[in-house]
């Protein structure tokens, strides 16, 4: 350290925290001496089919040009996705998942002197972000594990520049109806961007889904998020969007970094965009899955928080503790205390026997 001491790094960074990623299956294998095929991953929301077979098949054609830059502009990937989206492309960004388009809104709105708003126990890196660029980060309790609008809404003054909401939530599940996020978003000053995450959309029923999309199109300021890295199953090629008006997109892009979408991802996503059977294929695996573990879980006697997305919480009483006791099992949930939930785990829908071990080493762990 003696070598780094005329360094003059920025000021706060031991107020910067680093998210806790769900363990890989690699690292837990080694750390417990067991076997990584024989490891049960439940703890980061993926989708445990893996990717769309069109997926697959387009980026083993894509393999043998990894030599080449990627189109910097995903000219490919923009046009089918505006054409499904039914907006124009320049309404679309794209990054290094959605989590690196959270940052440029970093970049663009926050600073000392100025807040953004969210929901307590929604997606901490909200609060990151917010930390990275100074900014106070203002959360609003939760009521019964749901976004409490009302309270969010208080929070916002003339120093606010960005509001979150993520609709369905991650780590609750739980959504927003559609009539009470048009009526906040209604009641939000001029001089703040609302942000809707819509990571989890497509795990919604085509009538259950807010028209987000509509409000964006008739110029509402609005950006919503969302990723390839859930329902479609590419969480490993990191690739998530923004859809908002052509000017705030071109704001945005001021601050994205070249080709940081990468060639192998814009293949496979430009094939998974048309494969609706697999998604539709998903939604139903996922709402069998949660149903299983609802059940399973009230005849154990374990709370649980209904859910919209491809998880749900349980209530297991010292989650930390749990989630060690799980992984020497060879099941890898995930630790809620992070989020002030210290008794949860957010346990995510595998395949049926996924789904099936990691109940049985539940039971275990509790008896």
């Amino acid at each position: 350290m003696d070598a780094l001491t005329a360094l003059q790094p920025r000021g706060g960074l031991d107020n910067l925290t680093v998210y806790e990623t769900g363990r890989p299956l690699e690292e837990v294998a080694r750390e417990q001496g067991l076997n990584p095929e024989e490891l049960v991953k439940l703890a980061s929301n993926e989708n445990n089919l893996g990717p769309s077979p069109a997926a697959v098949e387009a980026m083993q054609r894509e393999a043998s040009r990894m030599h080449l830059y990627p189109d910097g502009g995903a000219f490919y990937l923009r046009e089918a996705l505006s054409k499904q989206l039914g907006v124009t492309p320049d309404m679309l960004l794209f990054g290094n998942g959605s989590n690196e388009l959270i940052e440029f809104l970093g970049h663009l709105f926050l600073q000392p002197g100025t807040n953004l708003v969210m929901s307590a126990q929604a997606f901490i890196v909200y609060k990151l972000i917010g930390d990275l660029f100074g900014a106070e980060t203002r959360q609003a309790p939760m009521q019964a594990f749901r976004h409490d609008l009302d309270a969010m809404a208080a929070l916002v003054d003339e120093n606010t520049r960005l509001v979150f909401v993520a609709n369905p939530n991650n780590p609750t599940g739980t959504r927003v109806r559609k009539e009470d996020l048009k009526a906040f978003l209604d009641k939000l000053p001029a001089h703040v961007l609302p942000v809707v995450d819509e990571a989890y959309i497509e795990m919604l029923e085509p009538e259950d889904r807010p028209a987000t999309l509509e409000w964006v199109k008739g110029n509402r300021p609005l950006v919503l998020l969302r990723t390839f890295s859930k329902a479609y199953g590419l969480a490993g090629l990191r690739l998530g969007y923004a859809i908002a008006h052509p000017e705030l997109i071109r704001w945005l892009g001021k601050f994205r970094q070249p080709f940081n979408a990468n060639a192998m991802a814009q293949a496979a996503a430009l094939a998974a965009v048309e494969d609706q059977e697999f998604l539709d294929r998903s939604r139903v695996w996922v709402r069998e899955g949660l149903e299983f573990f609802a059940a399973a879980f009230a005849e154990m006697g374990l709370e649980t928080v209904p859910s919209s997305a491809n998880f749900l919480l349980v209530k297991v009483g010292e989650g930390r503790r749990r989630f060690q006791e799980l992984q020497a099992k060879g099941v890898i949930a995930r630790a809620m205390d992070g989020y002030g939930l210290a008794d949860w785990l957010r346990i995510t829908v595998g395949t049926p026997e996924e789904n099936r071990r990691c109940v049985q080493a539940i039971k275990e762990v509790l008896q």
